[in-house]
């Protein structure tokens, strides 16, 4: 993939987290929406439409650069092999979150009850299975997006749901910064479309904000988990009392 590509693939991607559709970029921009598929679909951009369209998103060219060169050469997802390789060793698992989530060698071995060989052994195990690079002094260089996708149902989110997700779930969630919201409504599905949208924005601002936190020093920067969840759904009690159709 080329430099152009990369950066049109990153519009496309930072157009679709927006929730902001061809017509309406075309709309801001004052021109046909066929003018602006033809420019996603080749890769015509002047530079002062580029700047323009990262304006509209509300990001500097720079900015919409840095996306598109963080995004080169990553994994969207892992393989089934490689998530049945990581939860069948608790331990590798958490090196390779640390390591994925921005950590320093360091930094694991300081918080957690690995000796520095333990922890490098896990980090020459993620190298090999291609998650990571690592560099010379120890450095590590994630090869994963960071809003890369666990299987769905793969042995990783199987792990999850089996062994953490209660735990996750069983807090009051009372403390300053901690928040659950259970929501119920019903929606049309044009109504589920922007939410969806709106999800997939949230995901990509959390996604940021991680990013952004990585250049605090390392004791600055908590853990932080965000659950988002959304289907058709009736609780079982609810639909107990339901009419039978005759």
């Amino acid at each position: 993939m080329t430099e152009i590509d990369r950066l049109v693939a990153t519009l496309k991607r930072l157009l679709k987290r927006s929730g902001m559709s061809y017509r309406e970029l075309a709309r801001r921009l004052g021109v046909s929406e066929p003018t602006v598929k033809r420019l996603f679909s080749k890769g015509g951009f002047s530079l002062e439409r580029l700047v323009r369209i990262a304006s509209i998103l509300g990001m500097s060219l720079a900015e919409v650069a840095q996306q598109a060169e963080q995004s080169a050469a990553r994994i969207a997802t892992l393989t089934q092999a490689q998530e049945r390789e990581l939860v069948a060793e608790p331990a590798l698992l958490l090196v390779a979150v640390c390591a994925l989530n921005g950590w320093t060698a360091d930094e694991i071995v300081a918080t957690y009850r690995f000796t520095r060989a333990e922890c490098l052994r896990g980090l020459l195990r993620l190298d090999r299975l291609g998650l990571i690079t690592l560099l010379s002094g120890d450095r590590i260089r994630p090869n994963v997006a960071r809003d890369f996708d666990w299987l769905p149902d793969g042995p990783i989110q199987r792990f999850f749901r089996r062994q953490e997700k209660e735990d996750f779930l069983s807090g009051d969630f009372a403390a300053p910064g901690e928040n659950l919201f259970f929501l119920f409504g019903m929606l049309t599905p044009h109504a589920k479309e922007r939410l969806e949208a709106q999800l997939a924005k949230l995901r990509g601002e959390f996604s940021e904000l991680h990013r952004d936190s990585l250049a605090a020093p390392f004791e600055q920067r908590r853990g932080a988990c965000l659950l988002v969840a959304q289907r058709e759904w009736e609780p079982k009690s609810f639909a107990a009392l339901r009419r039978r159709p005759k």
